[in-house]
């Protein structure tokens, strides 16, 4: 599929050449920007049919606490990284995790306004970027596609159950993670989908031979997940 690349101060945003049918809004991690995952929506080789725009939003530049108070894009602050303090109550950015998962609302709300159903909305993201796909995802009031959720982990956890949208409450989710992970290990990712198993979350699992990336095998699990959801 052939896209037309535009650029704002807020995202980029790739547009299929027929009239868009579907959204993925794909937010980046920590450090990088909306640039990061544009290169892989080619390699992605989605079906003309579906006809999918992707937004690639900009994290706001902040203050990070784990870089020495250096200001970078991060949808949030992270103040200890560790396994046991990325996801541990008191320890998290809560409002930072809150104010992104509105910006990221927002973002949603653009896209139904513009025509696109909301089933047909997958928020998606990559680390950082990803725990706020969720936080966002969970809580949206109206039913969407789908959440991507790559090498992250569930922000605010112990919250989730009680501030679910009841129109998602079984909504799909597709969880990748590196073995090898030594930024968001393994073993917080799986926490994370058991948590929203228990919560009776479909969640779709797939672990890959890698360490904090995107690798071929998972790009080809991506696709066939998101023609799924969006066709």
């Amino acid at each position: 599929m052939r896209y037309r690349q535009s650029e704002t101060a807020e995202a980029v945003t790739l547009t299929p050449a027929s009239d868009p049918q579907a959204v993925v809004i794909w937010l980046h991690g920590l450090g990088a920007d909306g640039f990061d995952f544009v290169p892989l929506v080619p390699e992605l080789a989605l079906p003309d049919s579906l006809a999918v725009r992707f937004v690639f939003p900009h994290a706001p530049v902040r203050p990070v606490t784990v870089n020495n108070g250096f200001a970078m894009r991060a949808w949030y602050d992270i103040k200890v990284l560790s396994s046991s303090a990325l996801a541990g109550p008191g320890m998290e950015d809560a409002a930072g995790i809150r104010a992104s998962g509105e910006q990221i609302r927002a973002y949603v709300d653009a896209q139904i306004a513009s025509g696109i159903d909301a089933s047909k909305v997958v928020i998606a993201g990559f680390s950082q970027g990803g725990a706020v796909a969720l936080q966002a995802g969970l809580r949206y009031p109206t039913r969407l596609g789908g959440i991507l959720a790559l090498s992250t982990y569930l922000p605010l956890r112990d919250l989730v159950a009680q501030e679910v949208s009841p129109a998602n409450r079984d909504l799909p989710i597709l969880m990748c993670h590196g073995t090898a992970d030594p930024i968001v290990p393994a073993t917080l990712g799986e926490r994370s989908r058991d948590i929203l198993k228990g919560l009776g979350f479909p969640i779709e699992w797939r672990s890959y031979a890698m360490q904090h990336q995107v690798c071929a095998e998972e790009i080809a699990d991506i696709s066939e997940w998101l023609v799924a959801r969006l066709q």
